[in-house]
């Protein structure tokens, strides 16, 4: 699975609010082993936001989690959006949303509140336990939350623990060379991507080195790589330490 979070909000990109979504995600899917695979901050912009969701919804193992736009107010584009984009259709009407705002709001749900019923076809409600104004999923990949922390963060919590808390099984390992990576690119190259690789050049006292990582859901294929660095810093007499 590939985990993209959608940060919508002009008032994080201006300052105006702190994100605290991206820390949130990454922690909560570290639990059981996964990692986001994206992270967009981006305006309340339809025509950007129309093109976040297209790319991500062209991914075939993509679940996404998109905060904010789905209240009621004129920048809240994510219902028709989201619409479009993931059911190529109008919004409708939740019969569900509509009895909980209206029993929330009574004659002030109109004639604005009202339309936060309306959502994309199929759209599962996902509880919000603050206000009850819910939010939204569709095909179980595509989470839509509101942006207030408060809000998002317990109901993308229940997500996760419901439908992605299989712990997945990773392995690393890591050494620390006095070398550049420079030294071991052509190792590199032989990496397939099956194997995340991380490179952090550094310099200590003026000198160069180079902290190696690689992770793996596979035990042996992991060790099979690994070592294959180890030979040739070995064979190179460069000195590493195992981290």
């Amino acid at each position: 699975m590939n985990f993209y979070a959608v940060i919508i909000g002009t008032e994080i990109l201006n300052a105006r609010r702190q994100d605290k979504h991206f820390e949130f995600v990454k922690n909560e899917l570290a639990q059981y082993n996964h990692t986001l695979f994206a992270s967009f901050v981006i305006k309340d912009d339809e025509t950007l936001i129309t093109r976040v969701y297209e790319m991500i919804q062209q991914d075939p193992d993509a679940v996404m989690f998109s905060f904010g736009g789905i209240g009621s107010t004129p920048d809240d584009l994510t219902r028709k959006i989201a619409s479009k984009v993931f059911k190529n259709s109008n919004t409708v009407t939740h019969p569900k949303f509509l009895q909980d705002i209206i029993e929330k709001f009574g004659d002030e749900a109109y004639p604005h509140r009202i339309h936060m019923a309306d959502l994309p076809p199929d759209a599962i409600l996902l509880h919000n336990p603050v206000n009850n104004m819910s939010g939204f999923e569709l095909d179980n990949r595509f989470f839509f939350v509101p942006g207030f922390p408060s809000m998002a963060h317990p109901m993308i919590h229940d997500v996760i623990k419901k439908y992605f808390s299989q712990k997945q099984h990773i392995y690393r390992k890591t050494l620390l060379a006095d070398t550049s990576e420079n030294t071991l690119i052509t190792l590199m190259q032989q990496v397939p991507h099956t194997v995340e690789l991380s490179s952090l050049p550094m310099f200590v006292d003026k000198k160069p080195k180079v902290e190696l990582s690689l992770l793996s859901s596979d035990k042996e294929e992991l060790e099979k790589y690994f070592s294959m660095f180890q030979k040739e810093l070995d064979k190179k007499n460069i000195y590493y330490k195992l981290m």
